[in-house]
């Protein structure tokens, strides 16, 4: 019995690792004061309204709505309390790092894009008041930026150009980085690494042959400037016939560990089950041996 009880606890063990995930995530002191370099304004929520809803909202849902993922742990509401409390640079050390179901934007996000998206959180409380770290003094552009995206499907490229627009006509923005992303569950891929415009304000992206788009193989495109002290906050978003037809399952359709209850691996169902029964198999066992001893003391008598 003794043997049988410790295989089950061992069994039972993994379990109970993962059930300990909710516990406080702390931020090294030294990324706690990380701040801001620009200001948050209507634009810059504006912009990270967009990306949240491109990479976050699948899991935490809308701020405020209530409609997360049903998914164990159930992912926090960014307008929450729990999530308001973070400074600014515990905010961006969680977007930029992860930790266990939440994925690290380090590879997905540029750092201007990642406190873009804390622009927009921060518009869901009511009290917050920015504090902004000393900034760089740059000369920006004087006028409109717009980013044009064009797919060539022969060559499987998408070109982006850059134009400035001013009173007098526009111009080729030059030697402007160019960042491109495809649309994907968990935030988006950057394609072909990040981009310099040539002279004529031109950037080519190679898309990958295999790159996966929906079931019909439409794939939404993001162009940003990665340069947000120079250009400001510029992106344009595109869909292009340009990818592989795909069938995406929902997060919860299949099983997984962050599911829920039956959907659940089946393996951990078992363990669960089995350490449920063990548990409740010894308080019995215990239980009628006890009452053996009270019936043996009782015929002694």
């Amino acid at each position: 019995m003794n043997k049988t009880l410790i295989l089950l606890l061992i069994m039972v063990f993994p379990a109970l690792i993962i059930s300990g995930q909710d516990q406080e995530w702390i931020v090294p002191k030294d990324q706690q004061m990380r701040l801001s370099t620009f200001s948050f304004t209507d634009s810059t929520s504006q912009l990270g309204e967009k990306l949240y809803q491109l990479n976050c909202t699948s899991c935490h849902g809308d701020p405020g709505k209530g409609n997360h993922a049903n998914l164990d742990p159930i992912p926090p509401d960014p307008a929450s309390e729990m999530i308001q409390q973070n400074l600014d640079g515990e905010l961006y050390y969680k977007l930029w790092e992860g930790r266990g179901l939440m994925p690290s934007f380090k590879n997905i996000l540029s750092p201007v894009e990642t406190w873009l998206v804390i622009s927009y959180l921060r518009t869901f409380n009511a009290d917050y008041v920015q504090e902004i770290a000393k900034e760089i003094e740059r000369k920006g552009y004087d006028g409109i930026i717009r980013i044009l995206l064009t797919y060539l499907p022969k060559e499987q490229v998408v070109e982006s150009e850059v134009i400035g627009i001013k009173d007098d006509g526009q111009e080729p923005i030059i030697l402007a980085p160019v960042k491109l992303t495809a649309h994907r569950y968990f935030g988006g891929l950057t394609i072909d690494g990040i981009k310099n415009t040539d002279s004529m304000g031109m950037a080519r992206f190679y898309l990958p042959p295999d790159l996966p788009g929906d079931s019909t193989g439409n794939i939404r495109f993001t162009a940003s400037l990665t340069d947000l002290e120079l250009y400001g906050t510029t992106q344009t978003d595109t869909t292009f016939l340009a990818g592989v037809p795909t069938h995406l399952p929902g997060l919860t359709e299949q099983r997984a560990m962050w599911n829920t209850i039956w959907k659940a691996p089946v393996w951990l169902l078992i363990t669960y089950f089995s350490g449920v029964l063990a548990v409740w198999g010894t308080i019995l066992y215990i239980v009628w041996m006890l009452r053996k001893i009270y019936l043996f003391k009782k015929e002694d008598n």
